[in-house]
């Protein structure tokens, strides 16, 4: 089919310009539909920039940014998420998701090919495409050249001025027992220390270019560190790294020798983890997108190792620096909210991390939610969930807990008087949460994405990540926001109530076929929000069609659908696998008469234009 134009309020990446697809024959378009928060739609930018210079003179990628939550659509908002994640394209802003509808989008992220004439030929939902659409595009290339109608050079990117700052959208924060300051420079691509006064840099780690280059403090080279621990003393002494860094863009984490600045890698393989074992020998087990990182002693109810918020796949690990291990602690890769036994709780982009009260506290980005992990009392843990509901429900709104809304916090500490502080980014806020009465208050508002909060002796700091900045806060009296429920709005699927046939469809990449060598290639998983909605066919299974059945007495609800097929190249003596996998949130309306049958597309191949 025609691709339809593209419609927005403002470009980004452009010099202000406006693109429009039909001055853009000649070129292959790749539209890549994502919003700043949202992990995977991260992954894609990372997987999508060796392409980009690959094909840079035949190849236009514009990101359609389409938001869930309501600060994402902000331009600010979108500007600092270009710059802070390297974004070299350019970008529409599309807030009232106009053109996400034009182009019939259900998922973040999706990617559509546009060949020279305007017509859509590839449409892949999810991450992990990289392979696949390089092949596509060096096809749709030779084709095009042969028949005359492809056209070289010419870029509409126009790259943006960054400010001259000391920091550049710092995450994280700790204090060390000196009283100084070590700071994840995420932009900056390494860790600054800071001296007691919170302003004067002493020294950094890391030379400031992305990369994964071990060695010693101004040659090592990190990629957009997030979160940092400091490890017990006896245990640095073992291990001989006193710092751990998730290394969030590397997908490892990191030591650093305090005493003489050396970086070493500790953890992970520097691949991203997409599929099966995540337990084993730390530095042969892949990891993704590692967003903080505690330690969680033993004297404080935990297992005595560094808990990772694994935000890449919704869950928490455990990395046992004397035994160089990594396991599972929570979670199950499916993203939700689901609270009790740590191994079948959903997680959602878990993304700051906290010791207190015997407890790990964690936010969950995803899902607006202040959580915590404890002990069972028989060696294993249990999840429960103090603020938050489900994946689509959000707000700036106070008070008891049940009532209270976060939108997006990405950080938490335990403060001096014993509640909770969450950093509630998109809200510009930190939240104080009590856990003996229940309370949410307003202590700090007006602040630009502050992402962490750092206790440093009498003094609590707040990550200001869009200001690039540290920020004294005062804690001292707390305000009560009655702020509107909000929700994510997109465009709801009508289907009826009783039985209805749901197909994930999946094509593998050009040149792969499904991978069944140790058995079925291919998973689906279905829940639904509220878990009233699907009333039969919850649950896993290896077929990618499934019968389901909807309750009549719920009107509006999400599936939550998680697929993954495993390909492998036809007829290879060396035969590249890879592991697509997609998460759907599909907002559905039942009715009476509404559709039986629902179908969503994992992945897709080229086809004639037109078709």
């Amino acid at each position: 089919m025609r691709a339809p134009e593209l419609a927005g309020t403002d470009w980004l990446n452009t010099g202000d310009e406006q693109l429009r697809l039909a001055e853009l024959r000649g070129k292959i378009v790749l539209l890549d539909f994502w919003t700043s928060g949202c992990i995977n739609c991260q992954h894609v930018i990372g997987e999508l920039r060796p392409i980009e210079e690959e094909f840079a003179d035949v190849l236009v990628t514009i990101g359609v940014h389409s938001p869930k939550f309501t600060h994402e659509g902000e331009r600010e908002a979108i500007a600092a998420a270009v710059e802070r994640y390297g974004v070299a394209h350019p970008v529409l802003n599309d807030p009232d998701m106009t053109t996400w509808r034009q182009y019939a989008i259900k998922a973040w992220p999706t990617l559509v090919v546009v060949d020279p004439e305007g017509y859509i030929v590839h449409v892949a939902a999810g991450e992990g495409h990289g392979e696949a659409l390089s092949r596509v595009v060096a096809e749709l290339a030779e084709a095009h050249e042969a028949k005359g109608t492809l056209r070289r050079g010419d870029s509409p990117y126009v790259a943006g001025e960054a400010a001259d700052t000391e920091l550049r959208f710092p995450a994280k924060a700790v204090a060390t027992a000196g009283g100084r300051l070590l700071v994840a420079d995420t932009a900056g691509h390494g860790v600054a220390e800071f001296a007691s006064d919170a302003e004067t840099v002493v020294r950094r780690f890391g030379s400031g270019e992305r990369g994964a280059r071990d060695g010693a403090f101004d040659v090592a080279s990190l990629a957009e560190p997030s979160g940092l621990t400091l490890l017990p003393e006896a245990v640095a002494q073992r291990v001989g790294y006193h710092l751990v860094v998730a290394d969030t863009a590397g997908h490892t984490l990191r030591g650093v020798d305090l005493s003489n600045g050396a970086v070493t890698t500790v953890a992970g393989t520097g691949e991203q983890w997409r599929d099966g074992d995540d337990t084993g020998k730390a530095l042969d087990v892949a990891l993704t997108s590692p967003w903080d990182v505690c330690w969680w002693d033993e004297a404080d109810g935990g297992p005595g190792g560094v808990v990772v918020a694994m935000a890449g796949n919704h869950t928490l690990g455990l990395f046992d620096p004397v035994e160089a291990t990594v396991r599972r602690l929570a979670g199950t890769t499916t993203e939700g909210l689901r609270d009790g036994r740590a191994d079948e709780a959903f997680l959602a982009q878990p993304s700051g991390l906290a010791v207190g009260r015997n407890r790990m506290w964690f936010v969950d980005a995803e899902t607006s939610a202040l959580r915590w992990i404890e002990g069972d009392g028989d060696g294993g843990h249990d999840v429960y969930t103090a603020v938050g509901t489900d994946l689509f429900h959000f707000g700036h709104r106070d008070g008891k807990a049940a009532h209270a809304l976060l939108q997006h916090p990405q950080g938490v500490a335990v403060l001096p008087d014993g509640t909770v502080g969450v950093a509630d980014t998109y809200n510009g806020a930190i939240r104080r949460y009590d856990p003996a009465t229940g309370e949410v208050g307003t202590v700090a508002s007006g602040l630009a994405e502050p992402a962490g909060l750092v206790v440093a002796g009498d003094g609590v700091f707040a990550v200001e990540t869009g200001a690039h900045r540290l920020t004294p806060l005062d804690l001292s009296d707390a305000d009560r926001v009655e702020g509107d429920a909000l929700e994510v709005r997109r465009p709801a699927t009508v289907l009826g109530s009783g039985a209805v046939q749901l197909n994930v469809v999946f094509t593998p990449p050009p040149g792969q076929k499904l991978d069944d060598r140790y058995g079925p290639s291919t998973r689906l998983e279905v829940s639904a929000s509220p878990p009233e909605l699907l009333l039969e066919g919850d649950g896993a299974d290896s077929d990618l069609s499934r019968l389901i059945r909807l309750s009549g007495d719920v009107t509006e609800g999400v599936l939550q659908v998680v697929a993954q097929a495993a390909s492998c190249d036809i007829d290879a003596e060396h035969p590249v696998c890879r592991v697509t996998r997609q998460d759907w949130g599909v907002p559905v309306r039942v009715e009476r008469h509404g559709d039986g049958e629902l179908s969503l597309v994992m992945s897709g191949n080229p086809g004639p234009a037109g078709a």
